[in-house]
């Protein structure tokens, strides 16, 4: 499963009254393993930004005058998600504005982003875990417990990075990454064997004792009813 956690900065609101995408950032899960696969890309609106819109990510006019224009990186990013699942907060947001740019495309050869990609929106995932509490980064990332003391400003690529966190953790916790890469990166599951089996060391078993057994069901007890389904593991 290919995974793409996606985030857009803009010059405003609606792209409807001519509000355009000047940051896109995505990062890549495989099999909910980051792969360092980025995506990030600043874009010239081919308008100005509003101070109030600088206010919140601080991208300027000046830094964007010598940046591609959408119709110009387009074919690069529609072939980096193409047959992902994109997973945004606030999807109908970011997904509006990429059609909306995709829809002043010279003829549109690619349509809307619906037709590449699957949208899953974490924000709606988030209301349902946390119903009646604020479902914003800020708030999960708090109420989740991930680092984001980074985040002075928002931005496309850390806000995606934020955001794999987030959706890691809602939906079950983050694997051991460096575990996992270690062991994608050894030459074939042959040479991994023979080197497992050969430095592998006699383990002394520690069972849980009756008390831990109990706070371990409880605790998943708890998350079940939080989240809405039963946790057997």
């Amino acid at each position: 499963m290919r995974q793409i956690i996606l985030d857009t900065e803009t010059t405003g609101f609606n792209p409807l009254t001519g509000d355009k995408i000047i940051e896109i950032g995505a990062v890549e899960l495989i099999k909910r393993r980051l792969t360092g696969n980025n995506y990030h890309q600043y874009i010239q609106p081919e308008r100005e930004v509003p101070p109030d819109a600088i206010a919140v990510h601080g991208i300027t006019d000046a830094f964007l005058k010598d940046k591609p224009i959408f119709k110009d990186v387009v074919e690069d990013f529609m072939n980096y998600v193409a047959g992902a699942e994109l997973i945004i907060h606030n999807a109908p947001f970011d997904v509006g504005f990429i059609n909306a740019e995709l829809a002043q495309l010279p003829k549109n050869p690619w349509g809307k982003i619906e037709d590449h990609c699957t949208i899953t929106d974490s924000l709606k995932m988030a209301r349902k875990a946390f119903p009646g509490q604020r479902a914003s980064l800020d708030a999960l990332c708090k109420r989740l417990g991930i680092d984001n003391s980074n985040r002075t400003l928002h931005g496309a690529l850390l806000d995606s990075e934020i955001l794999a966190d987030v959706y890691l953790m809602m939906t079950g916790g983050q694997t051991d990454l460096m575990l996992a890469s270690a062991f994608e990166n050894a030459s074939d599951k042959q040479t991994r064997n023979v080197s497992l089996q050969k430095n592998r060391h006699s383990l002394k078993v520690i069972r849980a004792t009756a008390e831990e057994l109990e706070m371990h069901h409880n605790k998943l007890a708890e998350i079940s009813k939080k989240f809405g389904a039963t946790l057997n593991w």
